[in-house]
């Protein structure tokens, strides 16, 4: 009437216990690949480029500040920048504060 033969489930032949765990640690190693592709490198090839920018800025080069400043830099020092903003005013930011150099002659009021 009732069932009376209980049968374990035994683990297949074909996994054994070193492919089953690396099975299962298959998607979180896929999942570490994509974020490294789609966020950190990029992120650390924009660093790279923005260091790059900070150490050729010179004298005369034109820039925009993080605050949408725009500028031609009269003096750098090694963790400041001064930058002229109209005929005669100049105001200093860090150096970090930039973030693109321009074209020559984009700003056309200096």
């Amino acid at each position: 009437m009732f069932i009376t033969h209980a049968f374990a489930q035994g683990a297949s032949a074909g996994a054994t216990g070193i492919e089953s765990s690396l099975m299962n640690f298959l998607p979180l190693i896929a999942m570490f690949a994509v974020l490294y592709f789609i966020m950190i490198r990029p992120q650390m090839k924009r660093q790279k480029e923005h260091r790059n920018l900070l150490a050729a800025m010179a004298k005369g080069d034109e820039v925009v500040t993080n605050g949408g400043i725009l500028g031609k830099v009269s003096k750098v020092n090694d963790a400041y920048v001064d930058i002229e903003i109209a005929e005669g005013v100049e105001i200093t930011v860090q150096k970090n504060a930039v973030t693109a150099t321009l074209p020559k002659g984009t700003i056309k009021s200096l």
